[in-house]
């Protein structure tokens, strides 16, 4: 149901696209552009074929905010706000979707969660697009009508960790201005933090010792890699001309922080991705493959899943028979998750690397990072993305979508039904490394 729902999405966003009156133009998009960037929206990426401030017309970009929005709060969670606010009722076939969108634990309050949702999204969204108005406005001497519409795009896009931008060169006009900056830097750590976290955070954040385990690997692996990722990638591009190199000191460690949050599956870029080292272009590659939290708008494995497996590695190192975060055990049912969908991200990635190798003339370097955008539905690229052939747009659009709904996703959904074994085997241990 959740693939059928990402998939009608896509096509509706396809057809939409494809009208005269959606380009710049009048002309009709080609099917691939088309197609592409419907996909590229509704799973939150930000990779495009076309430039978006040009290409598309008004009406265009419209129609890709709202594929953004879509895309962003799920499309079960908004056909479920829907059943609720026509019918008043929510029967169990709709809290069961409801709850798999939302990875909520329990079935109960469902219609609470999704409403609380849908207000924390539009709300922030709001208060980041009304800041943003105002700095365009007092420090750019932007027009009312263009303020307001820039600022209400890049904030809807923001928060959805989308990367799509009305600026042919992203947010690079931009990248000494923190009050620009760090406001959509916000929105993209809030909405990749994940709903589930920040509702608990708002109901407890003075009880740090009660917190779940999910919460805990959350905000703990957040700092980390925000930290780690600003001061690589800083120290990476610190001299390159073509980047940070002419840049203030403050500058450089603003655009530094500002590059380590948008690899965390935001796609906006404030300097040239396509100028940056092979060094810092690997350290990207790895962020954008972690990704964000769980239960939100970011994509890659997860931060929950890297974190689980380096609590699994530490486990295993010290020679303890159980994976403890705080005062949790962790179960081996989730251990053996987070195994799977690393190493099924990692296979995808791989996979559909050597496949653009194949069909490009183009360096590893670029091509992976530009599977690993796609996957981890990011949307940084290093210029490569109109230049491949259709089919290796083709191999893009399907990584965009097995991103978005998650690989284990689509291995449930071909599976009709958990298989339940009534007898075991003896157990034999074997050698492993």
């Amino acid at each position: 149901m959740i693939s059928t729902g990402f998939a009608g999405a896509v096509l509706i966003g396809c057809a939409l696209l494809s009208l005269p009156v959606a380009t710049e133009s009048g002309e009709r998009a080609d099917l691939i552009d088309a197609l592409f960037t419907s996909t590229s929206a509704v799973c939150v990426t930000g990779l495009i074929t076309v430039d978006t401030g040009t290409y598309w017309s008004t009406f265009g970009e419209i129609v890709i905010l709202v594929l953004i929005q879509a895309g962003g709060l799920g499309i079960m969670t908004l056909a479920t706000l829907l059943a609720v606010l026509v019918s008043r009722r929510l029967g169990l076939r709709a809290r069961l979707l409801a709850q798999v969108e939302t990875k909520s634990l329990t079935l109960r309050d469902v219609r609470r969660v999704v409403r609380n949702i849908v207000l924390f999204s539009l709300g922030t969204e709001a208060v980041i697009a009304v800041i943003l108005t105002a700095v365009l406005l007092v420090g750019h001497d932007r027009p009312w009508g263009s303020a307001a519409y820039e600022g209400v795009f890049h904030a809807i896009s923001a928060f959805n960790n989308a990367g799509f931008s009305p600026h042919s060169d992203s947010l690079m006009s931009y990248v000494s201005d923190p009050w620009v900056c760090l406001p959509i830097a916000c929105a993209v750590i809030l909405g990749g933090l994940g709903f589930p976290v920040i509702f608990e955070l708002r109901r407890s954040w003075r009880r740090p010792r009660g917190w779940s385990v999910l919460t805990r690997i959350t905000l703990a692996m957040t700092l980390v890699l925000l930290a780690v990722g600003t001061l690589t990638l800083t120290a990476a591009e610190y001299t390159n001309p073509r980047t940070l190199g002419p840049l203030e000191t403050s500058n450089k460690w603003l655009a530094g922080f500002f590059a380590s949050v948008m690899a965390r599956t935001a796609g906006f870029n404030s300097i040239d991705t396509s100028a940056q080292g092979p060094e810092s272009l690997l350290a990207t590659d790895i962020l954008m493959f972690i990704g964000g939290g769980s239960a939100g708008t970011a994509g890659g494995i997860k931060i929950t899943t890297f974190g689980l497996l380096a609590y699994v590695i530490w486990a295993e190192m010290r020679g303890e028979p159980g994976v403890r975060v705080g005062r949790r055990r962790v179960p081996s049912a989730n251990q053996r998750q987070a195994l799977a969908v690393a190493l099924t991200g990692i296979a995808a990635v791989v996979v559909s690397t050597f496949i653009l190798l194949g069909l490009s003339t183009y360096s590893l370097d670029q091509v992976m990072f530009e599977a690993t955008s796609a996957f981890a539905t990011v949307g940084l690229s290093t210029g490569i993305t109109d230049d491949l052939p259709t089919g290796g747009q083709v191999v893009l659009i399907v990584l965009m979508f097995i991103g978005r709904i998650g690989p284990l996703t689509v291995a449930s959904a071909l599976a009709l039904r958990d298989r339940v074994r009534r007898y075991e085997l003896p157990e034999e241990r074997t050698i492993v490394g």
